[in-house]
């Protein structure tokens, strides 16, 4: 091989080396801190994951106020300011009332049933058209789930429901709704909100997420009363929305390896929040003092009541809303026919 011929090979040799090194970087903001067990760690996770297994693209995660705040995340991915955001469809609420669908269903699906319908029935499909037909630049992948969060952190104990009107609590959802039925006042505050605005009594009451995610925030060092169960959210959803021209500009094996990766993420979330939490209740409880309350069958019916006109209500005022009302109910009265046989009844032991 003459000097120039390897001189050439080498140059080649560097440019295929190079090309296949090099990666697109798509920045992802969180709505939550990486400093949060289980709803914050979720978001590296999947960073960690997809990283791991592509070598065309990089996430870069970024906590919630370092590109934008978590309530803003939606509209910076639509607008490209932002490349992605791992979120929850359930923070758009005010934007789109079926949003809060896509999230956590008051007295809705556990998380088992809650996939079942969003990956082997219409849900994913209802998903997308939602932000289509509100005009959002974006698509979405499920890329999280945990099982039901605690109902409440309350500085006096509930006696009655009438102890609710009045109160002003930080709450989520379409479960501030059914809240707001009931003579509470409530807002949606970011996790960094919370414990400041309890300290000050800018609010009486708060619920965020699972025990031990609350723990980290130190919500029993003011509210000492922590409720059950999660009728607000027997399951949560976390999205990952991607600005539309960044997915469409990646290749068929990249959008995979996302969508494998958010796939991973969704039993490894579901997982940790699992097996940490009951550790967090013990503690919460022998070493911080809190009194763990259950609502009574009765106070959970009228929750239930509360939440069937706010139903009533939305299906009027949104067709998106009434259209995945109607498909999620369908899927669910089919469902029953699996659940009520196949599951042993609780409590069983």
């Amino acid at each position: 091989m003459s000097r120039n011929i390897f001189a050439v090979a080498v140059a080649a040799g560097f440019a295929i080396s190079g090309s296949a090194q090099a990666q697109d970087v798509i920045e992802m903001t969180s709505a939550y801190g990486k400093n949060l067990p289980i709803l914050g760690t979720a978001a590296v996770n999947f960073v960690e994951k997809l990283n791991s297994i592509s070598d065309t693209i990089e996430f870069e995660h970024f906590d919630p106020g370092e590109l934008v705040p978590s309530l803003e995340a939606l509209d910076a991915v639509s607008n490209g300011s932002v490349d992605s955001a791992y979120s929850t469809s359930g923070y758009w609420q005010g934007k789109m009332a079926a949003a809060g669908l896509f999230a956590a269903v008051p007295f809705g699906p556990e998380p088992g049933e809650m996939l079942a319908w969003m990956l082997y029935d219409d849900g994913m499909t209802l998903f997308q058209e939602m932000y289509d037909t509100n005009g959002y630049n974006v698509h979405v992948e499920l890329c999280g789930t945990y099982a039901p969060e605690t109902s409440g952190w309350f500085k006096k104990e509930i006696t009655s429901l009438d102890d609710l009107k009045g109160l002003n609590m930080r709450f989520f959802g379409l479960g501030a709704e059914v809240m707001q039925k009931l003579g509470v006042s409530t807002s949606l505050l970011g996790a960094g909100d919370i414990f400041p605005a309890l300290e000050r009594g800018a609010i009486d009451a708060t619920e965020f997420s699972m025990p031990l995610v609350d723990a980290n925030l130190g919500f029993y060092n003011i509210a000492k009363y922590n409720y059950f169960p999660g009728w607000h959210q027997p399951a949560t959803m976390f999205e990952l929305l991607i600005n539309k021209d960044v997915w469409e500009g990646l290749d068929e094996k990249a959008q995979n390896q996302i969508k494998v990766a958010c796939m991973a993420n969704i039993a490894d979330n579901f997982a940790e929040g699992e097996a940490k939490n009951f550790p967090a209740m013990v503690e919460n409880v022998e070493k911080h003092g809190v009194t763990i309350k259950n609502w009574t069958p009765e106070e959970l019916k009228a929750f239930e009541a509360a939440w069937l006109e706010v139903v009533e209500e939305l299906k009027a005022e949104d067709p998106m809303f009434a259209k995945t009302w109607a498909d999620l109910s369908e899927f669910r009265e089919g469902y029953k026919t699996w659940f009520n046989n196949i599951y042993l009844p609780r409590p069983w032991n």
